[in-house]
C-alpha cells in the first residue's frame, strides 16, 4: 500500500506525498535503506496533461565520471534527453549499457573528454564501465513528469499532479526486478482519495554483480607494486 496526502497547488493539481518501506528478505538483520527509490505516475485514459512541468527535470543532465564512480548514481530524465558522460578522471573510461533500457557502448575515451547518449525511449538503463567493475549508475528515462525520488527517510513528494487515473510504478536498487513488476498498479488521484497506503517493498542483500561488455568476468586488478617470486 501507499499513503499519499493531497494539498491543492493550483486548479486541478494536487501535491502527493508518500513513504517507502523496505523489508529485508535476505540473511542480514539490517533493514535496507529506503533512499533513492523512484516512483512515477503515467496518465491513463483521460487524465489531463501537466500544467506545471518546468523545472521537474535537470536542464542539462550528465553523469560525471570522477574517482572511479558516477555522479549522480541515479539520474531521472525525460524521454528524448541527451545525457553527457564527461570523464574527469586522469585515465580512460569505457561507459556502456547492454542490458535493459538504452543499449550503447561509448568505447574508450580519455581524461577531459565527453561522450553523449540520446535516451529516446522510456526505460531503465544500467550503466557500467568496461575497465572499472566498481563503477555503476542507473538512468531512468520517463515519458511522464510526475515522479519523485525518496529521501533518506523514504519520504517522497510528487507536485502538481492533475486529478485523474494513473499507472503507478516503482523502482528500487534494493529490490529484485520481479518484485518491482508486481508493484505496478492503477490509482486515482483526487481530493476525495488522499490516502492510498504505504509503498512496501521487499529488499535483498544479494550482491550486485555484472559482466563486462563482452559478457565475461572482469580481469583482476593489477598489483599496486611488483610481485617477485621468492627463491
Amino acid at each position: 500500500m501507499i499513503i499519499l496526502c493531497s494539498g491543492m497547488v493550483g486548479v486541478n493539481e494536487v501535491t502527493l506525498t508518500g513513504r517507502i518501506e523496505l523489508q529485508n528478505r535476505g540473511k542480514s538483520d539490517k533493514a535496507p535503506e529506503a533512499t533513492s527509490t523512484v516512483v512515477w505516475l503515467t496518465p491513463v485514459g483521460d487524465a489531463p496533461d501537466s500544467l506545471t512541468t518546468t523545472g521537474r527535470f535537470l536542464q542539462h543532465p550528465r553523469l560525471v565520471q570522477k574517482n572511479k564512480s558516477f555522479d549522480p548514481h541515479i539520474l531521472v530524465v525525460p524521454v528524448g534527453s541527451v545525457v553527457e558522460f564527461p570523464n574527469r578522471d586522469p585515465f580512460f573510461h569505457n561507459v556502456f549499457s547492454l542490458f535493459e533500457g538504452k543499449r550503447f557502448d561509448l568505447g574508450l575515451y580519455e581524461a577531459g573528454s565527453t561522450r553523449n547518449v540520446h535516451f529516446d525511449k522510456p526505460g531503465i538503463s544500467y550503466i557500467f564501465c568496461n575497465i572499472h567493475p566498481e563503477m555503476s549508475a542507473v538512468v531512468i528515462a520517463l515519458d511522464t513528469p510526475y515522479y519523485a525520488v525518496s529521501n533518506g527517510h523514504g519520504e517522497l513528494v510528487i507536485p502538481g499532479v492533475p486529478a485523474g487515473r494513473y499507472l503507478l510504478r516503482v523502482w528500487s536498487e534494493a529490490s529484485l526486478p520481479e518484485n518491482l513488476r508486481g508493484m505496478a498498479r492503477e490509482i486515482t488521484v483526487s481530493e476525495s482519495t488522499p490516502s492510498l497506503g504505504i509503498i512496501r517493498l521487499t529488499g535483498t542483500d544479494l550482491p550486485h554483480t555484472h559482466k563486462n561488455k563482452y559478457g565475461q568476468d572482469y580481469e583482476p586488478p593489477a598489483p599496486a607494486s611488483p610481485v617477485y617470486e621468492r627463491p
